[in-house]
């Protein structure tokens, strides 16, 4: 196969493996962190490339597309494609795929592994040890909260919400209740959740955990006065887009008791963090790293190269995000 792809940044060895299997010749970037939307357009404009596998922190715009106009397929190594504008790939008819399934096991598992860690308050009992301040045993030091018993509220329940549902059903006995643009009979059948308005969701949640794509009807879905209907002792969990939740809003929540606490894996304003959110001690902050798993990333890789592979094969992807 004549074709040739850029890969904007370093991508697992099994995908590699598949390309060179069928005689793709690649060029990848070796920057460990995002390459700046310039980089990007300096890297394709080298070469006529037949193709690009991107990464969700890639903007893919009219001025990517304009760099290298000879690439029809873009392989997006994510579940999600915000970064792309759509419109612009239907005006110039390009291909464009995701991985979708890939990592809802393990961001449902990131998802659980928040809400024990606000639960039982893991990561103050974590810096405390490091500080030397433990001078024994005190029946109440860092009380936390039981996770039996709760109402989770979930915000979305695609096939990631759906995962959370199962183990805190089968695994804590949790009370959960949802809600969704439709309902979902095959999760109410196991776990018997009730779906309500959001509204609702928001107001009797103990636990709120957010999983909605980033869409213009989702953006700051969390805000002040969303926040303002929580209880004071609910908990917030984000493992969906940053976006999705108004930061400054949810730094002065914190820091004026509107809720209890939050943990949160991806930011509205990514890499970059909303000031004040570091200096917070009731919320816990990971690196967006809820998908990663070597598993998930093995997948990930495979289906983004055999969409690369299928659009030069037979003109379409396997994948492809405009329906």
């Amino acid at each position: 196969m004549n074709k040739q792809i850029y890969i904007t940044r370093k991508i697992p060895e099994a995908g590699l493996k598949l390309l060179r299997e069928k005689g793709i010749v690649f060029d990848m970037g070796t920057s460990k962190v995002p390459p700046s939307k310039k980089e990007i357009i300096r890297a394709l404009k080298k070469k006529p490339y037949d193709g690009v596998i991107s990464f969700l922190t890639d903007k893919i715009d009219k001025e990517i597309f304009d760099a290298c106009p000879t690439a029809k397929v873009f392989a997006n190594f994510s579940v999600g494609f915000d970064n792309f504008d759509l419109e612009e790939v239907k005006k110039r008819n390009i291909c464009v795929s995701n991985t979708p399934g890939t990592s809802n096991l393990a961001v449902a598992e990131h998802t659980i592994a928040l809400m024990l860690a606000l639960t039982t308050r893991i990561i103050e009992g974590d810096k405390y040890m490091r500080s030397g301040k433990y001078e024994g045993w005190d029946p109440d030091l860092l009380i936390g909260t039981d996770l039996k018993g709760k109402t989770v509220g979930l915000i979305g329940v695609g096939a990631i919400g759906t995962e959370v549902a199962k183990i805190l059903h089968y695994g804590f006995g949790v009370n959960i209740i949802y809600s969704d643009i439709s309902p979902n009979p095959t999760l109410e059948q196991i776990t018997g959740p009730t779906r309500k308005e959001t509204v609702e969701i928001l107001r009797e949640a103990d636990i709120v955990s957010l999983h909605v794509p980033l869409l213009p009807s989702t953006r700051h879905l969390i805000n002040k006065e969303s926040l303002a209907t929580m209880k004071k002792t609910a908990f917030l969990i984000n493992t969906s887009r940053g976006p999705v939740v108004d930061e400054n809003a949810l730094v002065s929540a914190l820091k004026n008791g509107v809720i209890r606490g939050a943990a949160i894996d991806v930011y509205e304003f990514e890499p970059k963090l909303t000031r004040g959110l570091t200096k917070l001690p009731n919320i816990i902050l990971t690196p967006h790293i809820a998908s990663a798993r070597q598993s998930a990333r093995d997948k990930m890789v495979e289906i983004a190269a055999k969409n690369i592979i299928s659009a030069f094969e037979t003109g379409k992807v396997i994948n492809s995000v405009i329906k």
